[in-house]
């Protein structure tokens, strides 16, 4: 096996808000160019970087949204966040639990802040990622996996360096407990400073690391806290060595499904038409329904 290369490392860009509770930067399609086909089954990053909320007896987040054709993963790394969505799926995560839920024929959804986590505020950070979904799965039906963080598989590394939280996918043998529509590698290493860590994965997959605390270095590139390195698809392995005590690093890789993307808003289909169905079926009332 041959070494990956490095395509580029890039900084988050210019924040926006999604609804009045999550401050985003999108690396995930971004003004670099890093389309969703080119990080395909990823179709999108919002890195919501460390801030503080304030206290607050009515909870940022997002009001009722419909989605369809692929999955939402929600990362918490600091702060809590509720859910609640049109086929009766709720639920709360915190700190190092993983929210994964498949869209797939349409729900209606809405996030915001754990009603309790608001009235205390704090540090707030967290990532949501979009999985596509197969052809043939995007009108199965929705499904909702609460991970919560004493579940994931946890690797230990050498000398105490660390370890890898597995959530998808393999590491070392170690399987995640996610289950997914197509092979996604989705893990989090947590390594103390000088730790070193060594990941393998198909050439042909599409693979990026986030650092989400502390810095590490690749190759030659040092990476610091909230910046993004994409591979190119060229060769298997890797190794990350922290440079910071507490290094945090998201790392994903999945296979390219190479199936046509069509994506518009909420809905994540492979054709227009597919797309113009969704809205119809929205306004119909086939999603269900949600209080917001």
């Amino acid at each position: 096996m041959t070494n990956k290369k490095i395509a580029f490392v890039t900084y988050p860009q210019s924040s926006h808000w999604v609804g009045d509770g999550f401050r985003v930067h999108n690396f995930v399609p971004s003004v670099y160019g890093l389309s969703m086909q080119e990080m395909d089954p990823f179709l999108l990053l919002d890195y919501n970087a460390k801030m503080e909320v304030p206290p607050s007896t009515v909870p940022g987040g997002v009001g009722v949204h419909p989605h369809r054709g692929f999955e939402t993963v929600t990362i918490a790394y600091e702060g809590m966040v509720e859910h609640h969505d049109s086929t009766g799926h709720r639920g709360v995560i915190g700190r190092g639990d993983v929210q994964w839920m498949t869209a797939a024929r349409g729900v209606l959804h809405k996030e915001y802040h754990a009603k309790e986590w608001a009235q205390r505020g704090g540090t707030f950070q967290m990532v949501q990622l979009w999985t596509n979904l197969p052809r043939k799965d995007k009108m199965s039906a929705p499904r909702y996996q609460a991970l919560s963080n004493k579940d994931i598989p946890k690797v230990p590394l050498a000398n105490g360096g660390g370890f890898v939280e597995v959530i998808a996918g393999s590491f070392q043998g170690i399987e995640g407990i996610a289950k997914t529509h197509s092979p996604i590698h989705l893990m989090n290493a947590k390594l103390q400073e000088r730790a070193e860590v060594e990941f393998s994965f198909p050439a042909h997959y599409n693979t990026a690391l986030l650092v989400v605390k502390g810095s590490i270095k690749v190759e030659e590139y040092d990476v610091p806290t909230d910046n993004l390195l994409k591979f190119e698809n060229e060769g298997e392995l890797f190794t990350l060595r922290a440079l910071e005590p507490d290094t945090i690093v998201l790392v994903m890789s999945g296979e390219p499904l190479n199936e046509p993307i069509v994506a518009y808003g909420p809905f994540v289909m492979n054709s227009k038409q597919e797309v113009l169905q969704a809205f119809d079926d929205v306004n119909q009332g086939r999603f269900g329904h949600l209080e917001d």
